[in-house]
């Protein structure tokens, strides 16, 4: 008799798995914030629209706390199935040519990448090969991934 096989651990512990497909989403997001005097300018030096923005003070919902930055932030347009690696090459690809004008943001606001991870499966991982890499090196930022297993 085959034993039952398990995607989660949660499944494994309740003896039961949610019956449902599993899945991979990934996101790669550049956010620049802190202090910034003309959101606009940023958009004009990029050369792209921000997929996301927001003001000091201002509040995701009336019940959300105020934002405590400035944020001007653009995700990668790619479908989120996409393997990690796509993500990050497509970002780097737009931010390349502006690579001296976010170095010199990075010295009076904060510059980073973030990259997501959403999975159903919690015995999965990611790989990045090496080559995908160039851009944390080349805007001296670090590697951190945000992993969300549901």
């Amino acid at each position: 008799m085959k034993e039952k096989e398990y995607r989660t651990l949660r499944g494994f512990l309740d003896g039961d798995e949610p019956d449902e497909e599993t899945y991979f989403a990934y996101s790669t997001t550049l956010r620049i914030f802190g202090n910034i005097d003309d959101l606009s300018d940023i958009t004009r030096n990029l050369g792209f629209e921000p997929t996301s923005f927001h003001k000091k003070g201002e509040r995701r919902g009336p019940k959300s706390p105020p934002y405590m930055h400035d944020m001007w932030s653009y995700e990668a347009q790619i479908d989120e199935e996409a393997a990690i690696e796509k993500h990050i090459d497509e970002l780097w690809t737009k931010l390349k040519p502006h690579k001296e004008y976010l170095l010199e943001l990075k010295k009076t606001l904060k510059v980073d990448v973030f990259l997501g991870y959403r999975s159903n499966c919690d015995t999965a991982g990611i790989e990045v090969p090496y080559t995908s890499l160039e851009m944390f090196t080349e805007l001296k930022i670090p590697f951190g991934l945000s992993i969300i297993v549901t």
